[in-house]
């Protein structure tokens, strides 16, 4: 192996056989424009210095080019809506309608806008500002949280997304267990150059649809022509997008779509509770329309919320396509233009 690593002038030093040949090139020449590379102009400290602990005067000599002037722009000088941090991931801490805390893990999304003039932001005071309030519930403090980040980075703009997968305890439909359900969750707060604070909650409800068309036509060859038959059902999954002020708790919106579609997946399943779930099917036949309308009309009802939308995907067991819907609240801010990839994200995997 040594001798494979030799160099042919019987030396062990690769960089500086390199080296050597790089300096047998012309140099300083105004026409080819060469430069002269010298070895020891190479000779770096390869040694990790792990005691080295700046001062503040040398880290503010540091270059900074995300700081720097409007000219180390590239591309055009414009505004962005919106520049920061996906997927940063640490543990925070909520609170349940039952008055228990819970912390999980949380994917965070922190972005703020950009004028025109600068070049960059620091995005490690996104990160930053979290941290401050790890200790805090987060669902309290988004406000706060926009607040700082914006101010330390001059921004007009600034946005939060916080991530997580909610369990909530639920009980069998007839036998005396329970399991652990959870929920798709996506808290958002928007705080506007104009002061003007917003707060979004993002919840997906996961529920079977049995087809209305489906089961008619599978009694009708059941009584006329003594068939057995099974019509179709499929998971289904409704995504709930509220705006509010006043607190709505993950456990209210759970409960809001128990109410309204009434045919939630189950958690633990034995005999007794999967011949529940076939005759709360049978009373609750449902097409996608009837889905979002169900939806809408309890999510109307309730005034702690300000705006709304509902998406439905049946996940179709007949077709090889889904089915789906979309409503909103009357004058509503949110968008009924759904992108492939938002469809395609209703799609939960295990």
């Amino acid at each position: 192996m040594e001798d494979f690593l030799k160099n042919e002038d019987g030396s062990n030093n690769i960089l500086d056989n390199s080296f050597k040949s790089l300096n047998q090139i012309e140099s300083n020449s105004v026409t080819n424009n060469v430069i002269d590379y010298k070895s020891e102009d190479f000779q770096f400290d390869r040694k990790y210095d792990a005691a080295y602990k700046p001062t503040k005067d040398e880290i503010d000599a540091f270059p900074d080019l995300q700081n720097g002037p409007s000219s180390l722009i590239q591309g055009a000088s414009v505004n962005i809506q919106q520049v920061g941090i996906h997927n940063f991931r640490l543990p925070l801490k909520y609170r349940t309608r039952g008055g228990d805390d819970i912390t999980l893990e949380t994917r965070v999304t922190g972005a703020v806008s950009l004028a025109a003039h600068k070049k960059g932001i620091n995005m490690s005071r996104i990160m930053r500002s979290f941290y401050e309030f790890k200790d805090d519930y987060v669902f309290n403090n988004l406000e706060k949280i926009l607040l700082k980040y914006k101010d330390n980075l001059d921004s007009f703009d600034a946005k939060i997304g916080l991530n997580f997968s909610y369990p909530i305890l639920k009980p069998s439909l007839r036998s005396n267990n329970e399991g652990y359900q959870y929920y798709k969750v996506t808290l958002e707060g928007n705080l506007k150059n104009d002061g003007k604070f917003k707060k979004y909650l993002h919840f997906d409800f996961v529920y079977s649809s049995a087809c209305p068309c489906s089961y008619e036509l599978a009694e009708y060859a059941r009584k006329s022509r003594n068939k057995a038959t099974v019509s179709h059902s499929q998971r289904s999954v409704a995504r709930i997008s509220i705006e509010f002020n006043d607190t709505v708790w993950i456990e209210d919106l759970q409960d809001l779509c128990v109410k309204a579609l009434r045919t939630e997946t189950q958690v633990v399943v034995k005999r007794e509770d999967e011949m529940a779930f076939a005759e709360l099917n049978g009373s609750y036949l449902k097409f996608v329309e009837d889905a979002a309308r169900l939806l809408y009309k309890h999510l109307e009802s309730d005034k702690r919320i300000l705006d709304f939308r509902v998406i439905c995907s049946h996940q179709e067991s007949l077709h090889s396509h889904d089915a789906i819907s979309v409503i909103t609240a009357p004058s509503s801010s949110f968008s009924t233009d759904i992108s492939h990839e938002l469809w395609s994200s209703l799609i939960h995997i295990s």
